[in-house]
């Protein structure tokens, strides 16, 4: 089930990346993609959707469209990993909850606080939770409560400073927004599966 989070995504870009090319297909196949499975923050305003559940089902499927090879590549490593810091201790439908609880996250995180009018595409949202999990699982066994949120402010500043590096260098082209939703996205449903009892 976990591999549909890097397969889906790769093959999808790899024929986005042909018809781009012309090999296959047509030019416009990534237009049409975008316009049916990105997230515009319009769809919740008074924009026209492609088709009925669009405003939806857009808070999921903006994370399996990238940009261009680079950005699926850059995302696709992430993943990779962040699936060996969560190795072992988060995994099955857990996985698949927080991983996609993160991707409406991120896009919530988008809608809320963006005011970009172009669509929004790439996994970075979820990914973004991935790490937001893997934090709050580290947080919770450090002891005391000043210590773990020295420590904790610490990694957010470190993320924060990361977000601010890419989004000079990708020239402002960068859904800081989607990361931070993801993140918090991440870290909460982490912490409300750990309180939770296991069935």
């Amino acid at each position: 089930m976990l591999a549909v989070f890097m397969v889906l995504p790769i093959l999808t870009e790899l024929a986005l990346t042909l018809a781009d090319l012309g090999v296959i297909g047509t030019p416009r196949l990534r237009a049409r993609a975008y316009q049916y499975g990105a997230f515009w923050a319009g769809l919740l305003d008074n924009w026209r959707p492609n088709y009925a559940a669009q405003p939806q089902t857009m808070f999921v499927t903006y994370s399996f469209l990238h940009a261009n090879l680079w950005h699926l590549t850059g995302n696709m490593i992430a993943f990779v990993v962040l699936l060996q810091l969560l190795r072992n201790r988060l995994w099955g439908w857990r996985f698949v909850l927080v991983y996609a609880g993160s991707a409406v996250g991120g896009a919530l995180g988008f809608a809320l606080l963006g005011t970009a009018l172009n669509p929004m595409v790439g996994s970075s949202g979820a990914l973004f939770g991935l790490a937001g999990a893997w934090k709050w699982l580290d947080w919770s066994v450090i002891p005391g409560r000043r210590c773990r949120t020295l420590i904790a402010a610490r990694d957010i500043a470190v993320l924060a400073a990361l977000n601010l590096v890419m989004w000079l260098t990708e020239g402002g082209a960068l859904a800081w927004e989607a990361h931070l939703g993801g993140f918090v996205a991440g870290a909460a449903l982490m912490a409300a599966l750990r309180r939770a009892p296991d069935q």
